[in-house]
């Protein structure tokens, strides 16, 4: 048996106040999710235990379909050998549930985008950073720009990585196929967000401008 610790007892606490205020007020729900679950909605949000998109939503089980990684990315369509974690999830979402919306969901104060900023974490050994390093290669390409105009530090800096990430995953999500074809029906759509930790303001994405615009 796992020894007790003080976060497993806060593990636990929470589970008991969820199943006598949770779980048992809603019993009517978590009975019809036993059917299975119909999310119209899949949100790709950042790991950071601070965005929790469930929170920011104000959503109930079974509402959306989600999938978090550092920095919220996603990389493009490959059928290289390989564990694609996030293209099954998505593969899963867009072929199986049949989402008709995806939301890339950046967030202020992003670690992994201040790792691809300041590009700390190269030439780190898997398992000591090398991971980490090799994921958030997929904001290379948009670097260079950011830099050139913010320098590699600074709010300014943070925030334009943060935002370009969002538009980064966007752009590769429409590499692939099942999307492409979606999305030109006009059965899915793709939505670019953005939430600002310190103020506690969603943004989305203008495509066609570029910019993002807060949603109150």
């Amino acid at each position: 048996m796992n020894m007790p610790s003080p976060e497993l007892d806060e593990l636990l606490a929470g589970y008991r106040r969820f199943r006598d205020h949770g779980w048992q007020t809603e019993r009517e729900r978590w009975t019809s999710l036993r059917e299975g679950q119909q999310p119209r909605v899949m949100v790709i949000a950042c790991s950071d235990s601070r965005v929790d998109p469930s929170h920011i939503f104000d959503v109930n089980p079974g509402e959306i379909f989600v999938v978090r990684n550092v920095a919220a990315l996603v990389p493009p369509f490959e059928t290289t050998p390989g564990h694609h974690g996030v293209s099954a999830a998505l593969e899963f979402a867009v072929q199986f549930l049949h989402v008709s919306q995806i939301v890339v969901l950046g967030h202020g104060m992003c670690g992994g985008c201040q790792a691809a900023l300041t590009q700390s974490m190269l030439g780190c050994e898997p398992g000591k950073g090398g991971f980490v390093a090799d994921w958030i290669s997929l904001l290379d390409e948009v670097r260079a720009d950011i830099v050139a105009a913010h320098g590699t530090s600074g709010h300014a800096a943070e925030r334009a990585m943060e935002q370009a990430g969002v538009k980064v995953s966007l752009a590769n999500l429409r590499t692939f196929p099942c999307i492409q074809l979606k999305e030109g029906r006009g059965t899915l759509k793709l939505v670019g967000a953005f939430f600002a930790i310190t103020d506690g303001v969603l943004h989305l994405l203008d495509e066609d401008s570029g910019t993002f615009h807060p949603a109150i």
